[in-house]
């Protein structure tokens, strides 16, 4: 069964197409990037599978649940995590408090516990910081992990995004330009977690980035959007032959 269907979602904004139809499938432990020029819809498909958009006409099931309609928060809770383009982060927190944060969803303790840290309130802190201390030593972030965020170098402040979604536990990751703005170094970093995540971890991905490189090698499949219509879905040998794709996004030879 897919983690994720989508199908023929429509979104347009004062009568501007955003997306136009678009269907496809993630299945367990698959990478599927998405890529596309400069408004093409990839982030839109983003903000409509986390509950920021809601589309028009289609619909999107998560674990065979449909979600269009549903509180970001709510699809979060389910196990859809996303990163964004821009650095997120709580930059005056150390790398540990921001990957705490990440676990807000799965407590269940109230107030009064919450301030006495006693009971329940105990309990749940302490597990949660297990689980985010072993996302501290799956991404190498040890050396970091009491240092606030802002000190960071940029790639290391990318790599503590993507480990505040997973202490979310998520049974789906979204990954909005991963590797954008870093150097050779960063990049060949953050795509070794990426597959560490999907082959190691067994988390499917939706990865969006503009580095073709990187895509045509990370990805199991890759959908192609250009002005929100879908030109093509298919392995990455089969869309860098595609002559849709050719004209649309890698540019005619």
């Amino acid at each position: 069964m897919s983690v994720l269907s989508v199908r023929d979602v429509g979104l347009s904004f004062a009568g501007v197409t955003a997306i136009d139809g678009v269907s496809f499938d993630v299945g367990p432990a698959e990478l599927l990037a998405v890529i596309g020029p400069n408004g093409a819809g990839k982030t839109s498909i983003f903000n409509v599978l986390s509950g920021v958009y809601r589309p028009q006409r289609g619909s999107v099931r998560f674990l065979g649940q449909p979600i269009l309609g549903l509180r970001p928060h709510r699809i979060a809770a389910m196990g859809l995590a996303r990163t964004f383009q821009n650095v997120e982060l709580f930059h005056n927190l150390t790398v540990l408090d921001n990957l705490m944060l990440g676990r807000h969803c799965h407590f269940r303790y109230g107030t009064p516990a919450a301030l006495l840290w006693l009971g329940r309130a105990r309990r749940e802190e302490l597990a949660a910081r297990a689980k985010v201390e072993d996302i501290i030593d799956f991404l190498e972030l040890a050396a970091w992990r009491r240092h606030p965020v802002r000190l960071l170098p940029y790639g290391i402040q990318k790599r503590v995004e993507l480990g505040r979604a997973l202490a979310m536990e998520p049974r789906l990751l979204l990954l909005d330009e991963p590797v954008a703005g870093m150097n050779l170094e960063e990049t060949e970093d953050m795509a070794r977690f990426v597959l560490d995540i999907r082959d190691e971890l067994g988390i499917p991905l939706v990865l969006v980035d503009h580095d073709m490189g990187l895509v045509m090698d990370l990805a199991d499949r890759v959908l192609v959007l250009d002005f929100g219509r879908q030109v093509a879905l298919g392995t990455p040998a089969q869309v860098q032959r595609d002559p849709k794709v050719i004209e649309a996004y890698l540019g005619e030879t």
